[in-house]
């Protein structure tokens, strides 16, 4: 055995009887916490919670927000999982996994916006499916159960997936026809809201899917440039004003071309 063969199995065995870095364990043990968690924390919780000093747990947070792994919110002074984190992963995961890996993040969002967030994929030419939800944390919220199926054209999402299909297509137009709509609206109505959704980058569904029901979604688009994902905030008729409804979608727009980096 050659002198370099020998340092190597010296040091193999070396480290498997090191002692845990400390330091490193916490931080993977934070990490890990803040992905389950259902919304963001504050230092001192997440402290309490792992039984590490507090001092310790802000400087962990603090590196591991310069390496872009948790997010910081310094208006509610909360961490929560980055999307950094999600990167780091992203080559090693099917898009299943990484529908399972946006989880925290939907978590996260409905957190901070106070509405139920749903993740919507195309399946096959005419119908969207709920991949991905995440409730809110409000004490009255809206619950949207994962597998649920609609047609194409349907809700916010479907007002997104619209825009890349051409509504002058007799078949398009059968199926939108063949919808049954909670609260009835006209196909010029469609039309007009779909060209609004073009134009500004987000849809609304207002009480025409469900009675009552407020929906706002924005597209994730695929590296093709076509809308395989969208993301909807799902609320109560009234929850918001104008003004709150644009800035919802708005930050619905940048989110989903954060997440983008997830997905695909």
């Amino acid at each position: 055995m050659e002198t370099t063969d020998v340092l190597e199995s010296n040091d193999h065995r070396k480290a498997t009887t090191a002692v845990i870095v400390k330091p490193v364990s916490n931080a993977i043990r934070i990490l890990r916490h803040l992905s389950q968690a259902g919304a963001p924390e504050r230092s001192v919780d997440i402290a309490r919670q792992l039984g590490i000093n507090p001092s310790t747990c802000f400087n962990i947070l603090r590196t591991l927000l310069q390496e872009d792994v948790v997010d910081f919110n310094p208006m509610s002074k909360r961490y929560s999982a980055g999307l950094g984190l999600a990167r780091l992963v992203e080559q090693l995961v099917t898009q299943g996994q990484r529908v399972q890996l946006a989880k925290p993040l939907l978590q996260n969002l409905a957190a901070r916006q106070r509405v139920t967030i749903t993740l919507w994929r195309r399946i096959g030419p005419d119908r969207i499916v709920i991949v991905s939800s995440a409730a809110s944390p409000a004490d009255v919220r809206i619950d949207m159960a994962e597998g649920q199926r609609l047609p194409l054209l349907m809700g916010a999402s479907g007002r997104l997936f619209a825009t890349q299909v051409d509504l002058n297509d007799p078949q398009v137009r059968g199926g939108f026809d063949n919808i049954r709509w909670s609260r009835p609206l006209a196909f010029d109505d469609y039309v007009e809201e779909v060209r609004l959704a073009t134009e500004r980058g987000w849809a609304t569904d207002d009480g025409h899917f469900s009675v009552g029901i407020m929906a706002i979604a924005a597209p994730v688009y695929s590296p093709s440039g076509s809308i395989e994902f969208t993301v909807s905030a799902v609320m109560f008729r009234g929850q918001r004003d104008d003004a709150g409804i644009a800035e919802l979608g708005a930050a619905l727009v940048e989110f989903c071309t954060e997440l983008t980096s997830v997905l695909f």
